[in-house]
């Protein structure tokens, strides 16, 4: 699987993952997915917390910031090649990642991959659905030699 990502960072944070660990991510995250195209076009803004709060906001109507927010295509588009839009807040996501007492490279390839796991329309609304999209973000993340970050 080939990931392009369009990679824009709004956050002013500097430190942040390779654009090339961003396609890796996001690969793995596709690779046993039948919709999926075999080259594929992911966009990812990084975003500070005010645009994630607004952002959060006025798609999902909760107030305040939040890790990561996908926005994703239509299924026709999907097999052309477009997986969608990822906002991801770095400043959520390094804060989480030092609370909860993981590497902060390590945070951000759950999220990325939980973010893609979204574009292909995986979610956690109900318990069943949860445990699934879960075992499936450990399995992708096991191959990465990351720990389970439900634990």
């Amino acid at each position: 699987m080939n990931v392009t990502v369009d990679l824009q960072n709004a956050s002013g944070v500097r430190k942040l993952p390779l654009k090339r660990q961003f396609a890796q991510w996001a690969s793995l995250a596709l690779a046993d997915m039948p919709a999926t195209a075999e080259r594929t076009h992911l966009s990812i803004r990084i975003v500070d917390e005010s645009e994630s709060a607004e952002l959060n906001e006025r798609y999902r109507n909760k107030q305040g910031s939040t890790n990561i927010l996908s926005f994703p295509v239509p299924p026709a588009l999907i097999a052309a090649g477009t997986l969608g839009d990822l906002a991801i807040c770095a400043q959520v996501v390094d804060r989480e990642a030092r609370e909860q007492g993981k590497s902060a490279p390590a945070h951000w390839a759950h999220l990325v991959i939980h973010g893609v796991l979204h574009l292909q329309g995986y979610d956690h609304e109900s318990a069943p659905d949860a445990a699934r999209m879960e075992a499936l973000e450990v399995s992708i993340l096991d191959k990465l030699d990351i720990a389970n970050p439900y634990q």
